[in-house]
């Protein structure tokens, strides 16, 4: 049944039935919460049993669902109209750090405004994937090259800031989830191709002129950790060691001797995972990777569902840089990566990470459960 509507004008079919008149997917709520109920067992574990902070971490996840459900409620017209000045005052923000922002732990990262202290980086975890789907968006797929320079653009200057901080880390996972974007609208494998070699060919560059001591000191640990296995190798020779130790079954509920003797450094966030592996072995391995992959496999569906590129493009964002955070936080305590200081999405204790994930997976579902009639000029 056709529907003549005026041109660019947007109807919301919206089923009552159900958490779909609250526009929330019951199945991506359900996956979240069994993720956040297990992190909360863990975190409670690797405090040694510390029931003020997991009443702090369920105060703070009680906070990020309700911002996710708040979010969920704003229509994508109005999503995408605000994106381009979402995306301005962030920039705008990470100028301010650069220029005015709060040190704290040798790091340029912070905005104090009296009432409140935050990171701005955080913002762009969700402003940058956003922007980049509204520019390609407004034309049509795949993108012309111009408009692919333009974002590849957005991306360094993002990136770039946040490499200022420094903060090296959340630079290259904010590109990463711009990058996402890029992908899915359309790239070509001659500009993947020429990526990769740029890439590659930056690499001692980015070593010898932008690269700090602690950073490099990294990367060679990550190379051979055991060079110095009492000083910078040490943390993730015991994050393996409490990760071999769990077997197949784990030692159990409250068992982390490397935890609770003080072995693991952050237990209770970047290495979460290493608890989890050794009180729950690899069967409690396979559980909580079973639930991110659910998580990940419902989110791209949904944005198979997407009636239009802005939502499909950022949506697909959305779940490949939650991906991306999992496959780099499990890599990174493993010993497969460099340790770049990053938490395990709803396991490590809570933070404005946690928050700026359920801001997406809010966002996510307010593009699904909005149903959009198409328009008459489609």
């Amino acid at each position: 049944m056709k529907i003549d509507l005026p041109e660019k004008e947007t109807v919301y079919r919206q089923n009552r039935g159900g958490l779909e008149m609250f526009h929330l997917d019951l199945w991506l709520v359900l996956l979240l919460l069994a993720l956040a109920a297990l992190g909360s067992a863990v975190v409670y574990s690797a405090s040694g049993g510390d029931e003020e902070l997991l009443w702090r971490h369920i105060i703070r996840l009680g906070l990020a669902f309700g911002i996710m459900v708040a979010f969920a409620q704003i229509p994508p017209n109005q999503i995408r109209i605000h994106t381009p000045w979402i995306f301005g005052a962030g920039i705008g923000m990470l100028i301010a750090v650069f220029l005015f922002g709060d040190l704290g732990k040798g790091a340029q990262r912070w905005l104090d405004l009296g009432f409140v202290r935050f990171q701005p980086s955080e913002i762009m975890k969700v402003a940058l994937p956003l922007m980049l789907a509204w520019l390609f968006a407004q034309n049509t797929l795949p993108p012309a090259s111009k408009y692919l320079l333009l974002g590849l653009g957005l991306i360094g200057l993002t990136s770039g800031l946040i490499i200022m901080q420094p903060d090296l880390g959340t630079a290259v996972l904010i590109a990463a989830s711009g990058l996402f974007v890029v992908f899915f609208a359309g790239l070509s494998w001659r500009w993947i191709l020429s990526a990769m070699v740029a890439v590659v060919g930056s690499l001692p560059i980015v070593w010898h002129f932008y690269m700090y001591d602690y950073q490099k000191q990294r990367v060679l640990t990550f190379l051979n950790p055991e060079s110095d296995p009492l000083g910078s190798g040490y943390h993730i020779i015991q994050s393996k060691i409490a990760i071999g130790s769990g077997g197949l079954e784990g030692k159990g509920f409250m068992g982390s001797s490397q935890a609770h003797l003080d072995f693991l450094p952050e237990s209770t966030t970047d290495f979460i995972f290493s608890v989890m592996a050794e009180e729950f072995g690899l069967m409690g391995v396979l559980v909580l990777l079973t639930l991110y992959f659910l998580v990940i496999a419902r989110g791209l569906y949904m944005a198979t569902q997407m009636q239009d590129n802005f939502a499909r493009l950022t949506a697909a964002s959305v779940v490949m840089t939650l991906f991306i955070y999992v496959f780099v936080n499990i890599g990174m305590v493993s010993g497969l990566l460099p340790v770049v200081g990053l938490p395990l999405p709803l396991m490590s204790y809570g933070g404005s990470s946690m928050v700026t994930l359920m801001i997406s997976f809010g966002i996510l579902m307010s593009f699904h459960t909005h149903k959009r009639l198409l328009s008459a000029s489609e």
